[in-house]
């Protein structure tokens, strides 16, 4: 058993003077490419990460739900029958909003007892690797263990989800939850949006002697801030008045009406949109015809993009982008929703000291915080751990 795994069975024994039935764990995710694509119906293109939460678990003898963690003292308690979008808040939103969303989805919550949960977790917060659904996920399967409850992995896909928009108030897509949920090691996951479809890839990093380098430039973000339901509005007016249900509907061709439909502002929000999703489709056919080396012209583009035409980038992520790319990154990239976070650069193994290096001294000259730098990898997704 490894000193992690120890270490989350000790806190949960410290925290309910009791022994956990169980570990589950969820990973973070890395969006290789496909921003903001999500909640338009469109395409995406995200893998979990071998970074990941941890939910101890125990089921209890009546209805209460407890739930504690190893970044904070508070222990959360609310009862079964207590349990709404209303009557939860902060960090415990994420685990017991799963628990309430479990119930909408079709779980009969007047059957099940209470339980127990330590949560602990090695995905950073706020850098944009989706610390969130990690916790919802590791939650997730986690009790559609213990509850027998018999849910497929798609359907906690929307479990999560529905956690996220209606209990943690963030109107995100199904991005996040599905790398979590459906990631395997060495291969991403391309999501239809719309359909729910989604396709394993296999990445092949590994065979092209590629590392994907996360550059955590420490400026948070929180999705359930105006920034992201301001763009998902924009997206939304822009479907609209060009007459069609979501952007999806939407390709490149519809660029020139566009133009003169829309005001300068949504024209852009929407270009980005448009052109993301084509940029999606382009990368997982040529993952397939030219393999992973050849991709790091999307990437780059998918950052113009963000930074010009949905203008969510900030400085912090432009230069970690620019850096990595001048150093030997094939190609670099803001990840995540934006307004902070992380930048992720496909960089050739032997490349990532000297991209470190190059980072580290950018971001020192301009003054900016030091970013924590790390490589990921390609891994499987949320289960049962021990």
């Amino acid at each position: 058993m490894s000193d992690t795994t120890q270490t989350i069975l000790s806190g949960f024994r410290d925290r309910f003077a009791a022994e956990a039935d169980g570990l589950w764990f969820g990973p973070g995710r890395v969006n290789l490419i496909g921003e903001h694509t999500d909640y338009n119906d469109g395409f995406v293109f995200p893998f979990a990460i071998n970074r990941r939460a941890v939910v101890a678990l125990a089921v209890r003898d009546d209805r209460m739900l407890r739930v504690a963690s190893s970044f904070t003292d508070e222990v959360v308690e609310i009862s079964l029958d207590e349990l709404s979008p209303e009557t939860v808040s902060g960090w415990s939103a994420y685990p017991l909003g799963v628990a309430w969303a479990l119930g909408e989805h079709g779980a009969d919550l007047s059957a099940v007892t209470g339980f127990d949960a330590y949560i602990d977790s090695d995905v950073p917060i706020g850098a944009g690797l989706s610390s969130s659904a990690a916790i919802e996920c590791a939650t997730a399967v986690a009790l559609n263990e213990v509850w027998n409850l018999g849910f497929e992995k798609q359907v906690l896909v929307r479990v999560g989800q529905l956690a996220e928009n209606r209990v943690v108030g963030a109107p995100t897509g199904i991005l996040d939850q599905s790398a979590s949920l459906l990631g395997q090691t060495d291969a991403a996951v391309f999501l239809d949006c719309r359909s729910f479809e989604s396709e394993i890839i296999p990445l092949g990093f590994d065979d092209a002697g590629l590392e994907l380098l996360v550059i955590d430039t420490k400026v948070s973000h929180a999705h359930a801030t105006g920034g992201y339901a301001d763009r998902r509005a924009s997206c939304e007016k822009g479907a609209a008045l060009m007459g069609v249900g979501s952007l999806r509907d939407l390709t490149v061709d519809d660029l020139p009406r566009a133009t003169s439909v829309l005001d300068e502002e949504t024209f852009r929000r929407v270009r980005h949109i448009i052109t993301e999703n084509q940029r999606v489709l382009d990368t997982v056919r040529v993952l397939r015809e030219d393999g992973p080396s050849a991709i790091g012209g999307l990437l780059d583009a998918s950052h113009t993009s963000m930074r010009d035409d949905f203008e969510i980038s900030v400085a912090e992520l432009d230069l970690a982008v620019e850096t990595a790319r001048a150093a030997g990154a094939l190609g670099a990239r803001m990840t995540g929703g934006g307004f902070g976070g992380s930048a992720i650069a496909l960089t050739p193994h032997a490349l990532i000291p000297a991209v470190q290096e190059a980072v580290a001294e950018a971001f020192a000259a301009a003054g900016y915080t030091a970013p924590d730098m790390f490589v990921v990898r390609a891994a499987a997704g949320a289960a049962r751990l021990s």
